[in-house]
């Protein structure tokens, strides 16, 4: 067995979404122990929207059953679509693969400009009707290695209504997809039990 851990570290110099402030982690010593105080928002580093991010009537990952967040998963290579639209005649050449799968990764290269101005332009995202399509499988979740499912100057985050909509739940800012087979491993991506959480930082990992 191998596993490969795909989250990005947790730190005061991470990247955030524009206008989201970066966590802040203090060293406390407290009667000669060591702890850390750490405040962040929920949509930290590598992490999950919950349906309830985007949707009010959706639920929250604390109501989401334990086994959505595992599963066999695939990754697609999209670095060729960088500034482009994932078109589903892009996606139906791998049809028989989604099929099978319970989390589909694409992976853009894009966690090779983490930690950099580039990171958050021309990530290839999904177009409206490969989102639309995506839903008719028995997909448990979407996962990134950008910072988002629409393009981040979207305001109306179409994409991210089409899945959550189908309680299909998004992984964002993955990294490490280079290093994963296309197919033939188990994703978890397990968050923090957070009561009425809209989202939560995991540790997301692939096991094959």
């Amino acid at each position: 067995m191998k596993i490969t851990d795909l989250s990005h570290l947790i730190n005061e110099d991470i990247m955030v979404y524009p206008g989201t402030e970066r966590p802040v982690l203090q060293d406390i010593d407290i009667d000669g122990y060591q702890e850390i105080r750490i405040t962040m928002f929920t949509h930290t580093a590598t992490h999950i929207d919950a349906p309830y991010h985007i949707l009010k009537h959706g639920r929250t990952l604390d109501e989401l059953p334990i086994d959505k967040f595992i599963g066999p998963g695939i990754v697609i290579d999209c670095k060729a679509l960088a500034g482009k639209e994932i078109t589903v005649d892009f996606l139906k050449k791998y049809e028989n693969e989604i099929a099978d799968a319970e989390f589909l990764l694409l992976n853009a290269g894009w966690s090779l400009k983490w930690k950099t101005e580039a990171y958050f332009d021309d990530f290839p995202v999904l177009s409206l009707d490969a989102a639309k399509w995506l839903t008719n499988f028995k997909l448990k979740g979407i996962g990134l290695d950008s910072i988002s499912l629409d393009p981040v100057h979207s305001i109306d985050l179409p994409n991210h209504h089409i899945v959550l909509d189908k309680e299909i739940i998004i992984i964002e800012n993955l990294t490490n997809l280079d290093s994963l087979p296309a197919s033939g491993f188990m994703f978890q991506c397990l968050p923090l039990k957070i009561e009425h959480a809209d989202g939560s930082p995991v540790r997301a990992v692939a096991v094959f």
